[in-house]
């Protein structure tokens, strides 16, 4: 056990202060402040002595410099068993300090709220992350908190061991600390390179907060937790079961898809990572019905994406099929009360999820393996039209949504569309004939078009059979990347099949 006689309060986030500072003078515990937590202290009327009081020395460079003070720092750093540390602090007249309560400024809400570079390093916290990690180093003698949530767990140790805290708690509190001081310098070095336009700097640091410990992983016998940059999840779940592993990662994928879509337009079947059925008509009634004609039979048991906001009709449509996860722009209320009735489905607004930068991971051991997301926005000008046949309007729009689609279902991939919704998708092969039939064979079964098929292919056909088969299938247009030796072979093919052929500039596997 460690007595606390003195504390050295210096808060950023001061709200929840009271109860704190009522159990610590029920303790007798001196309190040193500074600045505005100083001022807040006097306010709820608790005794408080400033830092500058205390040191003896005035704050200087506009505040820069306050709580930078050997007279703090050695009253943190001091082991109290060791003689000759106790010789240096009664030599020097200094004092203990016990327990260390400090939270940053907020580097990283002012980032999102300000431009201005000069004004962004200002609220670079030095003195605080200082002084955290003086006191988690020396958690044998010293109690350090660097939360708000904290408060009600100290104050209970206090009142628990009568103004004293256990060196298991100090520990717990050391280790929460330097998590803090660590995620704080990762924000710091995420920004700085960013700012320098660095992507892949020497060290790459990344910071992320638990928002759920799941069950388990991808199988019952894995570990598994769910984490996000944001502190709060902004996959609001608003009904059903807790999440799992699978559920999250298919949210992702099928969330990934639908705001590559235009605004409030498009339905997005998923089912083990891959679209089962997309469809990006107007209405939304409509686009439903055609993302699940695709593949209705593979739609069971997968998750609905919503580009939109899911409306009492759409609530009856989607309530007749066994679904896991429906994640819409929100919900009217109608909707939600027919979509409750079912007490195990999961419902998620993904209203707040905008995509700016996005990168992504993939980890094994100590290997990592980083790049950005394949989220080019297509123009005309991304493509080449190498056919003697020209594709119409429609049919030029309904190749760039199937080629859309294709680069995020997984390689190899063909998508088969008709009228800006998909009719057959083939995904996850070896082989791309393989590909090609499963795409045709799911057409064939389920869809009732058959005018002006196109098909799409995340990369090129490196044989003409692949070509071949969709075109014996209907396809009337067919895009692909460019890039193959026999790229002559296949436009010589397509010319004399009367065939639309495009060529994408770019390629877009998804492994």
């Amino acid at each position: 056990m460690r007595k606390i006689r003195s504390a050295l309060i210096s808060l950023s986030d001061k709200s929840n202060l009271k109860s704190l500072l009522q159990e610590l003078k029920k303790n007798n515990i001196k309190i040193i402040s500074s600045g505005g937590t100083f001022k807040v202290i006097k306010k709820l009327k608790f005794k408080c002595l400033d830092v500058s009081d205390f040191t003896g020395f005035k704050e200087i460079l506009n505040g820069r410099v306050k709580t930078l003070h050997p007279k703090i720092h050695a009253g943190i750093l001091n082991k109290r068993s060791n003689k000759s540390h106790s010789s240096d602090i009664k030599k020097n007249k200094f004092e203990n300090i016990d327990l260390v309560i400090v939270n940053f400024y907020p580097f990283e809400k002012k980032i999102e709220q300000i431009k201005n570079h000069s004004k962004i390093i200002e609220n670079i916290d030095v003195g605080g992350p200082t002084m955290v990690r003086a006191a988690a180093k020396n958690y044998n003698d010293v109690t350090v908190i660097t939360s708000t949530d904290q408060y009600s767990e100290l104050i209970n140790e206090l009142k628990k061991n009568k103004g004293s805290t256990s060196q298991k708690f100090r520990e717990k509190m050391s280790r929460l600390a330097f998590s803090e001081t660590a995620y704080y310098d990762a924000v710091i070095s995420n920004y700085l390179n960013k700012f320098n336009n660095i992507n892949f700097p020497k060290r790459k640091i990344l910071y992320t907060n638990l928002i759920e410990n799941l069950r388990y992983g991808e199988n019952p016998h894995q570990l598994g937790a769910f984490y996000s940059q944001s502190k709060k999840n902004k996959l609001e779940q608003i009904h059903g079961k807790t999440l799992s592993y699978n559920n999250y990662s298919d949210i992702l994928a099928a969330i990934t898809i639908s705001k590559s879509l235009p605004k409030n337009t498009g339905t997005v079947i998923v089912k083990h990572g891959n679209p089962c059925g997309v469809s990006a008509l107007k209405n939304n009634l409509d686009s439903y019905k055609s993302a699940l004609e695709t593949d209705p039979i593979s739609a069971f048991g997968g998750i609905v994406s919503c580009n939109y906001k899911v409306t009492q009709k759409l609530a009856l449509m989607i309530n007749k099929i066994f679904l896991e996860v429906v994640v819409a722009n929100g919900f009217d209320k109608k909707a939600l009360k027919i979509l409750k009735s079912k007490k195990n489905l999961r419902l998620i607004d993904s209203s707040k999820i905008s995509f700016g930068e996005v990168w992504k991971f993939n980890s094994l051991n100590d290997f990592t393996l980083i790049q950005s997301e394949d989220k080019k926005i297509f123009s005309k000008k991304d493509f080449r039209i190498v056919s003697k046949k020209q594709p119409s309007k429609s049919q030029l729009d309904n190749l760039m949504f199937a080629f859309n689609i294709c680069r995020y279902t997984k390689s190899n991939a063909i998508v088969l569309a008709s009228n800006k919704s998909t009719i057959g998708i083939g995904s996850g092969q070896p082989s791309r004939l393989d590909s090609c039939e499963i795409a045709i064979n799911k057409m064939n079964k389920f869809s009732k078009i058959k005018d002006e098929i196109v098909a799409a292919s995340d990369a090129f056909f490196p044989f003409v059979d692949g070509i071949e088969k969709l075109v014996q299938s209907g396809a009337s247009a067919i895009v692909q990347p460019a890039g193959s030796i026999r790229d002559k072979e296949i436009i010589k093919f397509a010319n004399e099949t009367n065939t639309v052929l495009v060529f994408s500039k770019t390629r877009h596997f998804r492994h």
